[in-house]
């Protein structure tokens, strides 16, 4: 295939953990003929102004909800491919304010998908960003894409109805939009505090111990930013050839780990042996959640190019050298 494959393109949540690498990936690899984000608030500690990607993309502020607002970016710019990652995606602030998320995750989502069917001459791909918890909690079932969409709490509803409503523009209007549901994503550039694997970091960076909000058992998989990044490339570049109208994807190392040996893991790459502090205090959290890649693998040749390990120690390089360059206070 030859560069600029994805024409000219949008990416919704750049300023974001997801959004940053992806944007480094376009533009490393040459994929886009112009790139354009749409970011809420500018964040100055964020990768795409931190490491200088902004400059070489075409920069949008606004509210994903603002219909308007999207119909005309993808006119003007003429976009062809479109990222959808943009979301709030804490659980915990899920909880605490859930009209928001319901209403950004939900609103935003059909947002994007109807600027994309009124411009169906312009809109050649959509892949959309869903989640694990989309499917809800099957009771440690390691779950296929076959398995009902069955969230129970505010984030995981939220995004099983951003999912559903992803797959009825693709069923009803015939659009090439696909969907991805990965494991908890990690790797550098992750400014929120309250996650576990960036909090972990920072606190053995301090030579503190880090902070467990649950019980520790709570059982999840994860996925190294560099790969999901990757991966959102790779299903991009086979809806060029073969569409996939509401298709969806699990992305997944499918390494089953609680919380607290995710920490034992991340103690050890860092050579510092720090007892955490259980609080115990989580709510509306799914006790485990485990997905099967097979499909990904099968029908995509999917394959990661780094793992969990060397996921992990590049993540701990990166904060070492932001909490020196003081990008990260916590």
């Amino acid at each position: 295939m030859s560069k600029a494959i994805f024409g000219n393109t949008l990416v919704t949540g750049a300023t974001g953990l997801l959004g940053s690498e992806l944007v480094e990936q376009l533009l490393k690899n040459n994929e886009t003929s112009r790139l354009v984000c749409l970011v809420r608030d500018q964040l100055p500690q964020s990768r795409y102004y931190a490491e200088g990607m902004s400059p070489n993309t075409v920069t949008i502020f606004g509210d994903l909800r603002d219909q308007n607002l999207l119909d005309r970016v993808i006119n003007e710019y003429e976009i062809n491919t479109v990222f959808h990652l943009a979301a709030q995606t804490l659980v915990q602030q899920a909880n605490l304010r859930p009209t928001e998320t319901l209403d950004v995750n939900i609103r935003g989502t059909w947002a994007v998908l109807e600027a994309c069917r009124l411009n169906p001459k312009r809109i050649q791909r959509v892949i959309c960003a869903s989640s694990d918890k989309a499917y809800g909690n099957l009771n440690g079932e390691k779950y296929d894409e076959s398995y009902p969409l069955e969230g129970k709490h505010p984030y995981d509803v939220s995004k099983s109805c951003s999912d559903l409503i992803t797959q009825t523009y693709a069923h009803s209007f015939g659009m090439n939009v696909a969907i991805t549901r990965c494991g908890n994503f990690f790797g550098p550039g992750d400014l929120n505090e309250s996650r576990i694997i960036p909090h972990t970091i920072v606190s053995l960076l301090k030579n503190q111990a880090p902070v467990i909000r649950s019980n520790g058992k709570f059982i999840r998989d994860y996925i190294y930013v560099g790969d999901g990044a990757a991966a959102y490339r790779l299903l991009a570049k086979k809806m060029i050839l073969n569409p996939m109208p509401g298709e969806a994807f699990n992305f997944s190392y499918e390494l089953r780990l609680s919380v607290l040996e995710l920490v034992e893991r991340i103690q050890s790459v860092m050579n510092k042996s720090i007892a955490p502090q259980i609080l115990n205090h989580a709510f509306n959290e799914i006790p485990i959640q485990s997905l099967d890649s097979t499909k990904a693998k099968t029908l995509l040749n999917w394959v990661p190019l780094f793992g969990f390990e060397e996921g992990l120690r590049q993540t701990v390089d990166w904060y070492r050298s932001a909490m020196e360059k003081k990008w990260i206070q916590w």
